[in-house]
């Protein structure tokens, strides 16, 4: 989202925040990052999921179940991920 100030354009930076949701067990993000948009937002999940599970392939740990919740400033969720769906296979 731009603004239009003093004849210039400005980007509005959202706060989002990358909920770690297994089954009911929920980790939450206490502080989030400033993206310029959802789909930033997005992008910045199926990254960081990514790399959660590279780490625990390399573990042996179970990788089944986990998801981020992304929610805005408001608390609103703007995107679920599963972290398996961001695998190619």
């Amino acid at each position: 989202m731009s603004e239009q100030l003093d004849g210039r354009r400005s980007w509005v930076m959202t706060r989002y925040f990358f909920h770690i949701r297994d089954g009911d067990d929920l980790v939450e993000d206490t502080e989030g990052v400033e993206l310029q948009d959802h789909a930033s937002a997005r992008e910045e999940a199926i990254r960081a999921a990514r790399e959660m599970l590279a780490e625990k392939l390399l573990l042996g740990e179970r990788i089944d179940g986990e998801l981020f919740e992304v929610t805005d400033e408001s608390g609103r969720v703007v995107e679920t991920i599963p972290f398996k769906s961001v695998m190619k296979i």
